[in-house]
């Protein structure tokens, strides 16, 4: 079995509860593109937008403006979820015919009126429709990271589909922080399933419900986390310490964990 490769993982925050705030009047404010650049200037080494079709939050306006200010930031990522059967390719494509940055897609198995992420894709019942999109997606020159259930068997068939990457779906983890019941054996589940992606040749994200609480502990257990996106706690914590010294906390969990 391979051990985790030495990484030191990236924060990616995801704005959609900032355009979420905008959208509900009509000024223009809290402006996403300035919660990105002070996300960014605080040390965030990647921004994600999730556009889903109805605009509920961000809109394709904000995709594009994003998009522009990471040309500003060349060290840092734009990572763009979405569910590839619905307007994610179509987005992504734009993003590159324009030709601005679009550095990984993450692909999301929601149906279009679903409240929020709760599942990862299924094998091998996905696997045949995958694989083309994943083939479209890196013609666009973009690293691609499926959304998952830490399943160890899954692994494998996520890279023969074409997969860089998974995003492990950690809201299971953190209901059982939140109940303060079976933290060790999630801990494990996904400590497996991160290996057995290592093992399978994919780099490791992880995602939803993650905080400064929980955050840690888990990056110290789980094998090779190379990303962790992150929108609902970071953006509620930044409504009463502000984007820089949220970001700077964060940063801090993640610093704990690699120590």
């Amino acid at each position: 079995m391979s051990t985790a490769p030495a990484t030191h993982t990236a924060l990616s925050v995801n704005l959609n509860k900032v355009a979420l705030v905008r959208n509900t009047r009509h000024l223009g404010i809290p402006s996403v593109v300035r919660a990105a650049s002070l996300c960014l200037q605080a040390g965030a080494r990647g921004i994600t937008i999730h556009p889903r079709p109805d605009e509920r939050h961000i809109r394709l306006h904000d995709v594009f403006e994003l998009a522009a200010l990471m040309q500003a930031w060349p060290d840092r990522e734009f990572n763009i979820e979405g569910n590839p059967f619905q307007n994610l390719m179509g987005i992504a494509a734009e993003v590159h015919a324009r030709g601005l940055p679009l550095h990984q897609l993450t692909f999301v198995p929601d149906s279009e009126g679903q409240f929020t992420s709760d599942h990862g894709w299924r094998f091998p019942a996905d696997a045949e429709r995958l694989q083309p999109v994943v083939a479209q997606a890196k013609a666009l020159g973009a690293r691609v990271s499926l959304f998952m259930d830490a399943d160890v068997a899954a692994m494998s068939e996520a890279k023969a589909v074409g997969a860089d990457r998974v995003e492990l779906y950690t809201e299971p983890y953190a209901a059982a922080w939140n109940a303060q019941t079976d933290r060790a054996a999630q801990l494990r589940r996904f400590a497996a399933a991160a290996q057995a992606a290592l093992d399978a040749g994919l780099g490791v994200n992880a995602g939803h419900d993650l905080n400064r609480d929980n955050l840690t502990e888990f990056l110290r257990t789980v094998p090779g986390v190379r990303e962790v996106s992150i929108g609902h706690a970071l953006i509620g914590d930044a409504l009463e310490l502000g984007y820089a010294a949220t970001v700077a906390d964060y940063k801090r969990c993640i610093d704990q964990a690699h120590a």
